[in-house]
Formats: structure tokens, sequence, C-alpha cells
């Protein structure tokens, strides 16, 4: 029951606002008898038998080891910042709890419903569920919503390391709290000597955002309160009458021990906006981004979009103090109220209460694209060789019912009672036009084959679209402004930088490339929570006739269905369905 405990404990200490590290009794330098190398503080490129060498798309290590959690999905109130609203959670905390396990061990996750009048369903970003696509977690697409009361088990098998989160992908819910972090341990491109785990930045609103919805049906964003680190931040309530202004938030903190070297895990769980991550006084060392490991690289920020992932170490060198940890808000992106109020603290002193004193020294960005490609250099070098196809998407927009985001002149619009896999398992090859399907398949030459997707963005709206792929890893092979000229010649193919997130430039393009490796139903979308309630997304169904479901996680499919059926068979949809 080991696994059970870390599951609990987890769940006790998420909120917490000073650091803890993460266990290392998770991870595996005693795993393998045979061990060439041991993980440590001045080892961590090893791992085993393995290494940060090894192709982790070709192999993983058979640790032979199941973990298991149990989540519960939940309303109820909170403040995470002093001001009280409705919450909706995974085990009563926001982020929910961290979900910890070794390169090449098994997870199973028990997801149950525990709201009353919303369905659900789960994500695991950024994994690429290796013919295993009915538990990527995508309600419409790789199975139904989870009825009120119901459980869904998902099973999967962690075939890369790094950090990631998983979160809901019904509606907005995960703007609401549902979302967690995953910590897969493994080798690193450079040393550390303490994990401290996720540090999730996110912007954060005082009234729910399913209430802000009819607003974003508009056309126009909400503007967002204020941000949080960690599921924390302070409101000032001074003077307010406002009895939801309970004053009793609190900053995020981390305490450092001079001379360590420390490994953050940072993610931007964001509802619409990019931050531009900073500690004042300290240098960041940048070794993966979105599980993938990278050259290491030195800088005094890290700028991240929607959805992306950074792990970096910071070395405790300072003059000990106090000084600012900053969220910094990339006002060009979105509006925020408070866009310079998201910040925490790092003390190398834990008994002092003081704020502190530090200014910062970065210089405030303007893009919205996250770290450049010349500096996220993939430790292990893969270049794109054999490109089968090209499929060309114009994003666009319309008015109908509401504002909605176009590909290709369509919105998605999912049926969460038939998801795409069932109208796969029913031998359906011609899909609803508002699925957004695209049928890709390669040609069997037994050499590895890749799918380019090139999105146009036509809408003359000049906004930056974080676009997420899933099932796969992509190359991002050009990211400009203008409009592609259908020269692939072009592309940036010699180990370009590789990850699941990538932003298309406003009134630019963006060609991303993926070997097709892995048959199923796979989501791309744009990461802005109001855009994919918008519909800005598609589905590549990939090498249909090679789709293959494992008997249990097909009978876990049909029971979910059926109890979704059940317990709402015509459901008052209202966005895009993701």
């Amino acid at each position: 029951m080991k696994e059970a405990f870390l599951a609990i404990i987890s769940t006790t200490l998420v909120g917490l606002s000073s650091a803890l590290s993460i266990p290392r009794d998770a991870a595996a330098p005693s795993l393998f008898p045979r061990q060439a190398c041991e993980n440590t503080p001045t080892s961590r490129d090893c791992w085993g038998d393995f290494s940060i060498d090894t192709n982790y798309y070709d192999v993983v290590p058979d640790t032979g080891r199941t973990r298991e959690y149990w989540l519960s999905v939940q309303e109820g109130p909170c403040e995470p910042d002093g001001y009280r609203r409705s919450c909706m959670t995974f085990n009563g905390t926001v982020p929910g709890p961290t979900i910890i396990a070794d390169w090449g061990d098994n997870l199973v996750i028990h997801v149950t419903n525990n709201m009353i009048n919303n369905g659900t369903a789960i994500h695991w970003h950024g994994l690429r569920m290796l013919n295993n696509v009915l538990n990527d977690g995508v309600p419409g697409v790789t199975q139904c919503g989870i009825a009120p009361g119901d459980t869904h088990t998902y099973r999967f098998r962690v075939t890369q390391y790094g950090s990631t989160w998983y979160h809901s992908h019904f509606s907005l819910q995960y703007s609401e709290g549902i979302f967690g972090g995953m910590v897969f341990n493994g080798p690193t491109t450079a040393d550390w000597d303490v994990d401290l785990g996720n540090l999730f930045l996110q912007d954060w609103s005082h009234i729910e955002t399913f209430r802000l919805w009819n607003t974003a049906k508009l056309g126009a964003p909400p503007i967002l309160d204020t941000g949080l680190i960690n599921g924390t931040n302070t409101w000032n309530c001074t003077g307010s009458t406002d009895p939801n202004c309970v004053d009793n938030g609190a900053k995020h903190e981390i305490v450092f021990e001079a001379g360590k070297k420390y490994l953050i895990r940072l993610v931007n769980v964001a509802v619409d906006g990019a931050f531009q991550f900073s500690i004042d006084g300290h240098i960041l060392t940048v070794v993966a981004h979105d599980l993938v490991p990278i050259v290491p690289y030195t800088t005094d920020n890290v700028q991240l979009t929607i959805g992306q992932r950074y792990d970096v170490i910071v070395e405790a060198n300072a003059t000990p103090g106090n000084y600012w940890l900053r969220a910094g808000w990339i006002s060009a992106c979105a509006n925020n109220a408070n866009p310079t109020e998201m910040t925490g603290i790092v003390r190398y002193d834990s008994s002092s209460t003081s704020d502190p004193t530090s200014s910062s020294t970065v210089t405030p960005s303007t893009s919205c694209l996250g770290e450049p490609g010349d500096k996220t250099i993939p430790h292990l070098s893969l270049d794109v060789t054999n490109i089968h196809n090209v499929t060309h998407e114009d994003l666009g927009f319309m008015f109908d019912s509401y504002f909605k985001w176009t590909i290709n002149t369509s919105s998605l619009l999912l049926n969460w009672s038939d998801p795409t896999m069932l109208q796969i398992f029913e031998g359906d090859s011609i899909f609803p036009t508002e699925y957004n399907v695209v049928a890709v398949q390669p040609s069997g030459s037994g050499n590895p084959e890749w799918q380019v997707l090139v999105i146009q963005d036509t809408s003359n709206l000049a906004l930056a679209h974080p676009i997420h792929l899933h099932g796969h890893d992509f190359w991002v092979l050009a990211q400009e402004t203008g409009m592609f000229n259908g020269d692939t010649s072009t592309f940036n193919t010699q180990n370009p930088t590789r990850r699941d997130v990538a932003t298309l430039p406003g009134n630019g393009y963006l060609a991303i490339g993926f070997v097709l490796d892995n048959p199923g139903a796979w989501l791309v979308h744009c990461h802005i929570a109001w855009h994919a309630s918008q519909g800005l997304s598609l589905e590549f169904v990939e090498s249909q006739d090679d789709i293959v479901a494992d008997p249990v996680s097909r009978t876990e499919f049909d029971n979910v269905c059926a109890a979704w059926r059940a317990w709402v068979p015509i459901w008052e949809q209202d966005d895009s369905g993701i």
C-alpha cells in the first residue's frame, strides 16, 4: 500500500505554502540489481542500466512495479488567495495530489466523479499513451464523460520521464482547480541536490470561469483578477466589506540551503496567459521541457505558454536573505487585473517572516512564443528524415450562436455520448463534419514517417495560440509570422526543438511534425481555455485499421459510456466539449 500512502500524503501536503522535496523513496536507484550506475546528486545522467543518452522512444525500463492512486473530483468552497469562492478540485485541494512514478512504472489511477451536476474526464498531459488511446482522457474523443457517482480507472505505462500535469478535459473545468502534478523520475542533463517538485503558475478569477463563459462567448476574453503560484497568493482585503474577502491568503515560500542545487518543475496551467518566471538574484539552468531533456542553458528567466513545462535548476549561491520569486505576467499575450502581484518568496532562513526587498533585473518580455527554439535543443538528437504527408489547415473564426474559432471553416463540436473511438469501434470511417477529423496513414514502408501539420492564422486578429498535440511529441519545423508559401525545404529538420506545446504566432504559421507510430484518435487544440471551448481544435485519426484496445480498457470504456448515457441521455452542451 506504499503507493496509496503516497497519494494520501501528497493530498495532505500540497496545500502547504513552503516547498517540500519530492520523496526520493519513490525514485529508482535501487530498482535494478545489475545497475551500471546510480542516480545521485553528482550523477543525475545515470539511471541504472539506462542513462540520459537512452532513446526513450524505443527503450523503456521494465520496473515490474504498479503504482495505484485514488482521485476524487469534487466541488466545495476555497480561498486560495484569501477570497472565498466555489472550486472544483481533486481530493479537496488545488493543486491536486502529485502523482509520482519512475520511468517504466505502470500506473492505475481511479477517478471518481463526486460532483452533483457535472460530468468530467481526466487527461494526462504530454503522455504519449503508446497503443493505449482509450486512456488519453478526452470526452467525445477517447471516452464518454464520467457521470456523477461513477468511477473511471485509467491504466497506462510511464514511457517518458520528467515533469507534467493531469487535468480535466471537460469544458472549462481545469480552470476551476481540477488539475495536479505528475513527476516521473528519470535521468537529467545536469546535476542537482533537491527535487522541489511541480511549481504551478496560473491566472485566477474570483468569479467562476463557467460564469465568465457568457462573456467569452461574445468574442472578448474575460479579464481575470489575479494569479496563483502553487495554488496560493494574497489578496488585499483592507477596507473591503465583501464577506467573501476573508484575507487568509499566503505567498508560496521556498527555503534554500546555501550551496544546494534545487530542481524546480515549472508548469503553466493558466486559462489565458503566458508567464516569465524568475527568482531575483538567481540564475536558472534549464534542463528539460515538455518531458524532453534538453542541452542545459542558463538564463535569468524562462517564458512559458499555457500547457508548457520547464525543468530548471537553481543554485542557492546568492547572499543569504529573502528574494522574490516572480511569475511575471506577459501583458502582451493577455490582460490581467493585477499582473504584478503574482509572486512567491525564496528564503535562506526558514524562521524569517519579512517580505523581500529584492528587485528584478529581468527585461519584461513582449513575446507570446515562449522560449526560442534555438535555446531548447533536445539532448537526444533526432532529425526529421521522411516527411510522408503535409496537412495545411487555416485558422479563422465565425459567429453563429456565439463566437467560435474554426479550422478550415469548421468549429469543433463533440458529442460526449458518442466519442470518436466508439464510432471507430463500430466501423465508421466517415465522421461528423464538426468533429474536424483528419485521417492519416503511413505508407507501410517500414521506415519512420513524419506527418506534418501546418496551421496558418488567417483570422487577422493577431492573437497567439499555444497548440497542444495529444499522443505524440512533435518536432517544431517552423514558427513564423506571415503566410506559409508551401516550401517545405525551409523547414528546420536538423534536430529541431521537440515538445508537445508550441505557439502559433498571431497572423503567422506553425509547422509541426510527428512520427506516425501511435494508432488512435488524437486531439490537436489551442490550450487557451476559452479558445478550446470555442472550438479551436481538430482530431487526427491515425492508422485507423491498426487501432487496438486491450480488453480491460475496452470494458472500462463501455461501462463508462453506459453510466454516462444512463445519467443524462441528452445533455445541454454549451461549448465544444473540450
